[in-house]
């Protein structure tokens, strides 16, 4: 459906946390036909993910000075975990939320008007039923409140200044270790997690039955959806996510299948308090295709395919 637009060319483009995860895919892709500046701090980011076509910086987003003279800013860069922000909710609300308004108003003086940033589809809580964006929502965890803190920050820039500023609420990114994936290590994927070790020989660790549920979608699909939401100047908040829920029992037996081993995995206690975990997630993700006409093209079977091609 996506034939409106080529994608973003010859644009100037800051992308923060862009060492990182889903941060160096999309700077790796822009890179072919913009001038991108990837910055990033280095805690869950390595610069070893970036192609040498990305002008790499080392910077923290809470720096003055930030190479924020560009046309568009993707504002990845998070403390992206439950425990991350539990370890220290001064630091994550410094981070995710301090963090983000220092780009977005460094940006906004430099002239930028277009900012695209990430969100989280954890703050619908367990949810079995698609999940649209104007559903009531929730905050259990400081992770949760620091992205709908971006949200409504969001709001102000785009209301305030008249900006375009969207943001992307993610359903749990995969790609695998033989992607950017690997530095993640605990906090990849359960998808590269499991892969990882069903090829090592040995048993996934699942939380509880395995019986909780995610709406598992690709990176490639995520780095799609950043370029159009930029590229059709959004405002607004919109889900990135298949609408296919899959249970971890289900993924592990996909796996197994793929790459030829029979193991099963090992249940164990959920560490995580059972009022704050989201056991499922599902997205409604109309309102993003009905705007810039979106599809995720990459299906979990493909995905898997693709996970354990290196093994």
């Amino acid at each position: 459906m996506e034939t409106r637009h080529a994608g973003l060319q010859n644009k100037r483009t800051l992308i923060t946390g862009g060492a990182g995860f889903i941060g160096s895919n999309l700077a790796n892709h822009l890179a072919a036909d913009n001038d991108v500046v990837a910055i990033d701090d280095e805690y869950l980011g390595t610069p070893e993910n970036l192609n040498e076509t990305v002008d790499y910086r080392a910077h923290s987003v809470l720096e003055d000075d930030l190479p924020t003279d560009v046309d568009i800013v993707f504002h990845l860069a998070a403390l992206s975990s439950y425990a991350m922000h539990e370890e220290d909710p001064t630091k994550g609300a410094r981070v995710n939320v301090e963090g983000f308004v220092n780009v977005v108003e460094q940006a906004r003086r430099d002239g930028c008007e277009t900012v695209v940033y990430a969100s989280t589809s954890s703050i619908y809580g367990s949810q079995t039923e698609p999940s649209p964006e104007g559903m009531p929502v929730a905050v259990d965890t400081g992770y949760e409140a620091s992205k709908l803190a971006r949200e409504r920050y969001g709001e102000y820039f785009a209301n305030h200044y008249d900006m375009s500023v969207a943001g992307m609420r993610f359903f749990s990114v995969y790609q695998g270790y033989n992607g950017a994936e690997e530095h993640k290590g605990e906090y990849a994927n359960v998808i590269a997690q499991f892969a990882d070790d069903l090829a090592s020989g040995e048993a996934p660790v699942l939380y509880g039955d395995g019986t909780q549920t995610r709406d598992f979608t690709h990176v490639s699909d995520i780095v799609r959806g950043l370029e159009l939401a930029a590229d059709h100047e959004l405002t607004d908040v919109y889900n990135l996510g298949t609408g296919d829920a899959y249970s971890f029992n289900e993924l592990v037996g996909m796996l197994n299948d793929e790459l030829g081993t029979d193991i099963e995995p090992e249940y164990v206690e959920n560490p995580i308090p059972e009022d704050v975990y989201v056991h499922d997630t599902c997205a409604d993700s109309s309102k993003m295709r009905e705007a810039t006409g979106w599809e995720p093209k990459t299906d979990l079977e493909d995905g898997i395919e693709r996970v354990c091609e290196p093994y």
